[in-house]
């Protein structure tokens, strides 16, 4: 059996190839751009068949599918829907056509846990409503519609995980901007009083709860990613300042006029947080990780 994993030079695939290669298995990286780490490699893109079928993928293969547009990447001031969907909904029609193609039976998705927007209660569990705040949320709910559709129809097992910020050694994204005010001793602005707790889960968590997937033959969930006892905002951003020994200190400042101010520097161009994210920062989201414990005997 071989595991293919698309976007798999990015921060989560390579962790999930390197962790699949440790047990022997057989590994390929599907991407753009060549992996960091030492694995085998196709340059690709997901949005061409041509390139999907190079692949050749077969009935006794096994999918991940990571690759995605996300906000770490070069994000337009206009046109956002359908530059994420050019890729995270269309990128995935293609994936599904061309396992198909292939006879591929098992597939993997991470999606993400912004599907679900702010939260109507506590804890989010996987059956809450989907209502994403931004392109990003949308574009990720549209392409689990599509491989729902494709379970449906019998052509194939599909497991969902929507897990929270995924973090691990060698990931910034939105992290850098914080790491650099904390290096520089400067003080470190909090939407709101940061009583809201904020749940993270470790990459390697990720990599372990894909593996568990396929090994029980991809149920389809969907399953929540995240850790069981999430810090306040806080406590966190406290204790990452203590760590690194700096004079920073945390600055709390009012919820409603930040996020004005923040949503006014985004459409002028000017983006230090989009919307998706400044809308959550100062919400308490916990998500119910009850059903891949049992499901996935995963924690």
């Amino acid at each position: 059996m071989r595991h293919v994993i698309t976007g798999g030079s990015g921060f989560t695939g390579q962790v999930l190839a390197r962790a699949l290669a440790a047990r022997g298995e057989a590994v390929l990286i599907f991407d753009r751009t060549p992996p960091a780490c030492a694995s085998p490699f196709l340059p690709g893109d997901v949005t061409l068949a041509a390139d999907l079928d190079r692949i050749g993928l077969r009935e006794d293969d096994a999918v991940y599918h990571l690759a995605a547009r996300q906000f770490a990447d070069a994000v337009p001031r206009d046109g956002r829907d359908a530059w994420f969907d050019a890729v995270n909904v269309a990128g995935t029609r293609e994936v599904l056509a061309a396992m198909r193609r292939g006879g591929a039976r098992r597939l993997v998705f991470f999606s993400t846990d912004m599907t679900y927007g702010l939260p109507q209660r506590l804890p989010v569990t996987p059956d809450h409503p989907q209502q994403p705040l931004g392109p990003y949320g949308r574009s990720k709910r549209a392409a689990e519609q599509l491989i729902r559709a494709a379970v449906a129809e019998g052509q194939l097992a599909a497991t969902i995980f929507r897990p929270r910020l995924i973090t691990g050694p060698g990931r910034l994204g939105i992290l850098a901007k914080l790491f650099r005010l904390i290096r520089a001793g400067l003080p470190v602005p909090m939407i709101g009083d940061g009583r809201n707790r904020y749940q993270m889960v470790a990459v390697e968590d990720c990599a372990r709860a894909a593996m568990a997937a396929v090994a029980r033959g991809c149920p389809s969930g969907p399953f929540n990613l995240g850790s069981a006892t999430p810090p306040t905002t806080r406590a966190l951003l406290e204790a990452i300042i203590a760590a690194a020994g700096t004079r920073s200190f945390v600055l709390p400042l009012p919820a409603p006029p930040l996020k004005a101010l923040l949503g006014l520097l985004d459409r002028a161009g000017a983006t230090l947080l989009y919307p998706e994210q400044y809308g959550i920062a100062d919400q308490d989201i916990l998500l119910d990780t009850a059903a891949t414990r049992e499901s996935l005997g995963w924690t």
